[in-house]
């Protein structure tokens, strides 16, 4: 496993941009005081041993040297040692619905939006716990397996856009189902699924599935995001909004009924998405109150330094740039590299 043991120090990058404006602003600088002096063309023949692209190269190499300096300080790392650790927590399966209703903005700014909040604000709760993703809309696909690694799933959270799944509709007992099927074959573990969705449940039996979860000792928490009144589905990229086979606009809503339901069969908390603060701390509250068990997770335990290759390449460039001058020499003055 790759990674950066300080990550931190990658926030010296921005400054490179800034390098880069400043060096081309005094390129411009330098290009008008030539042009006050006369033509260009005669000016070069004035100044044969003045080099137009050292100056350039010279910068480069030295911009890509500052890079890597920065790659070396946040201390590259490959994982050596697969260990076997224990830890007191639970196990998760989150369910977000990625359908195109998802889109609607009756919260702001969007309904997708504040489900991952939502959704990052409670996986920075569960340190000890596993969790894993699943999108689903018409469909239900794992978007990553159980884990106990939290940061990966904040990323992949980040990736996550209503219509990644090609087949659109709403299959909350599919997304249900299958969480079921990715918790771990670790005994006397407290498991947990979270179904974030409008409710609008079109596919399959929910109410069924969530049951089926509660009697296998699972609960079913869900978050209703959005409004009982509803609004359009925008059309990404464009001004208008979905309509259906007559060409009305379709409206969107909560549909509530089916949240509790859903969340009553499963033995779990049902709690609205309008407000992001009370959501996440009646969703962490729940959670919390599970019994922690032992589970066992495997972590990476020795890491390597890997930051010799991006110094020994940064030692070069500097090097290299260091013996560019802007005038060209005298030894090589018939060999035109630049």
């Amino acid at each position: 496993m790759f990674r950066f043991a300080h990550p931190d120090y990658f926030i010296f990058l921005i400054v490179l941009p800034l390098l880069a404006v400043l060096f081309y602003y005094g390129l411009i600088v330098k290009s008008r005081r030539l042009d006050k002096l006369g033509e260009k063309r005669l000016l070069s023949a004035l100044m044969p041993e003045v080099s137009h692209w050292r100056p350039r190269v010279r910068f480069l190499s030295s911009f890509i040297a500052l890079t890597l300096i920065v790659f070396v300080m946040a201390g590259p790392q490959f994982g050596t040692k697969l260990e076997t650790v224990k830890r007191k927590g639970i196990e998760v399966m989150v369910a977000i619905d990625v359908s195109n209703s998802m889109l609607s903005q009756d919260l702001k700014p969007s309904r997708m939006q504040r489900a991952k909040q939502i959704l990052s604000r409670v996986i920075d709760g569960l340190d000890n716990d596993k969790v894993g993703l699943i999108v689903f809309a018409g469909d239900a696909y794992v978007q990553m397996p159980m884990s106990t690694d939290a940061s990966s799933a904040k990323m992949f959270l980040s990736s996550i856009d209503p219509g990644m799944v090609p087949v659109q509709g709403t299959a909350i007992g599919s997304a249900i189902r299958m969480a079921m099927g990715l918790f771990s074959g670790q005994e006397d573990v407290s498991r947990s699924i979270v179904v974030i969705t409008d409710g609008e449940n079109h596919e399959d039996d929910a109410v069924a599935m969530a049951k089926m979860a509660r009697d296998n000792g699972v609960t079913v928490n869900v978050v209703g995001v959005g409004t009982p009144q509803g609004s359009p589905i925008p059309v990404p990229g464009t001004n208008s909004f979905h309509k259906d086979s007559q060409g009305n606009v379709v409206v969107t809503k909560l549909n509530e009924q089916m949240c509790n339901e859903i969340a009553e069969a499963g033995g779990g908390l049902y709690v609205r998405a309008d407000n992001a603060g009370a959501a996440v701390r009646a969703l962490t509250s729940e959670l919390d109150e599970m019994s922690k068990t032992e589970i066992e997770s495997q972590v990476y335990s020795d890491y390597n330094e890997q930051f010799a290759p991006f110094a020994w390449v940064a030692l070069f460039l500097i090097l290299a740039g260091s013996c560019l001058t802007d005038r060209k020499n005298p030894l090589f003055k018939n060999v035109r590299l630049f």
